[in-house]
């Protein structure tokens, strides 16, 4: 059994808004309540980089390249985590993960957020002198 089941991704255009969501499966409540969860996200020959993250006073913080745009919750009843991403960019599109931050459990399969560029590859055009 998984850790983590995050889900929710999709493919939105910029501008556009996801709800992701994730369910910590194996945590027990007494477990769960306590922590600090994190979403974290990674995009192919990169590092994972941390989003956000939310204690178990709900107090949040966030990536600054996600600041006022994305928005971490909790219910705990339920062992869920949640981001409400707004005003989607290109450059967030990752496998996004959540987990429990400074603790961290095997990682989940992560879910895909895809968020095309409005440019073309654009064409090369050179005139030799």
């Amino acid at each position: 059994q998984v850790h983590f089941v995050e889900s929710g991704g999709g493919l939105v255009q910029p501008g556009g808004s996801l709800r992701l969501s994730c369910r910590a499966s194996r945590m027990i409540t007494s477990t769960f309540n306590p922590a600090t969860m994190a979403w974290y996200r990674q995009t192919p020959g990169k590092q994972r980089e941390l989003v956000a993250t939310i204690t178990r006073a709900s107090i949040t913080n966030y990536a600054d390249s996600v600041k006022d745009r994305f928005t971490i919750s909790r219910d705990n009843a339920k062992k869920m985590v949640y981001l409400q991403m707004n005003n989607l960019k290109p450059e967030d599109t990752a496998v996004y993960y959540c987990n429990k931050e400074g603790d961290l459990r095997p990682w989940g399969q992560g879910t895909q957020v895809t968020v095309p560029s409005p440019w073309g590859q654009g064409t090369q055009v050179t005139v030799p002198s």
